[in-house]
């Protein structure tokens, strides 16, 4: 199965309560403005590089599957490229050097008769989507993947779930040497997928949704946190995963990981 992922998804202040902790390093692998957005509202408030990962070709034997792959993939991505740059050209961490990169990639399909559904590529395909949705009820899946390096570096190896290991690390870009090391890889991969119930809008409110231009941004051709949400009569499941990102699974997976949810507030 093959289909195209969607990156859907201001700045807060500090809320009274919060711990300001520099430990850690969070980086968002997406340039979802939804996804950071949420993650902002959570307290949370990491920098954003993008993947730039093909999602073309990409595929999985299931939709849930193609989402946690995708997802996999713009992580790994994001920490080779973290761990390829010589000390130098490092952007500073908002910590200690004694902390550690957490790094999360996410990516999500609508899955419809078990058929995978990325962003539509056209007006056309946003419009003929949303024809074939209206009345129907659909699955989002969001990968979610976790990879946390040690002091800032180092390189994500395998694909398992909870996965633990060692990589070396070195200059790559400028050809400028550096002392290799070896630091601790820790990673996990989560699917959170939540029931989606379609509303029957009309042709000429279709049509007018399509011309806003938001359809073919998003999974599925549709949002619950814009214009899209007054089509969709109810989810089943975490909202916030139909916004690209589930904060409670988020939150277990780097629970495993041991990483406190409540020490990445800002």
């Amino acid at each position: 199965m093959t289909a195209r992922a969607i990156d859907r998804a201001g700045e807060t202040t500090p809320r009274p309560g919060h711990r300001l902790t520099t430990g850690h390093r969070l980086v968002l692998g997406s340039a979802s403005p939804a996804r950071l957005s949420t993650l902002r509202a959570a307290g949370l408030d990491p920098e954003v590089i993008v993947s730039g990962v093909d999602e073309d070709g990409v595929e999985a034997a299931s939709p849930a599957a193609l989402a946690a792959t995708l997802a996999r993939l713009k992580a790994e991505a994001v920490a080779a490229r973290l761990t390829a740059r010589p000390p130098a050209a490092r952007r500073p961490t908002k910590g200690p050097a004694t902390g550690t990169t957490i790094v999360i990639g996410c990516d999500s399909v609508l899955e419809l008769d078990g058929i995978a559904y990325g962003r539509p590529r056209s007006a056309e395909a946003a419009r003929a989507g949303w024809r074939r949705m209206r009345g129907t009820t659909g699955i989002l899946h969001t990968g979610h993947r976790v990879i946390v390096l040690s002091a800032g570096s180092g390189a994500p190896s395998g694909d398992h779930t909870g996965e633990t290991g060692t990589a070396g690390t070195g200059a790559a870009d400028t050809g400028a040497a550096e002392t290799a090391s070896t630091v601790e890889v820790r990673a996990a991969t989560g699917i959170g997928s939540t029931v989606v119930h379609f509303a029957s809008p009309t042709d000429e409110e279709i049509d007018a949704y399509v011309a806003t231009g938001e359809p073919q941004r998003v999974a599925g051709g549709f949002t619950l946190d814009g214009l899209g949400g007054a089509f969709v009569d109810g989810v089943e499941g975490d909202p916030h995963n139909v916004v690209g990102i589930s904060l409670p699974l988020l939150r277990g997976l780097l629970h495993g990981l041991g990483i406190s949810w409540i020490d990445l507030w800002q």
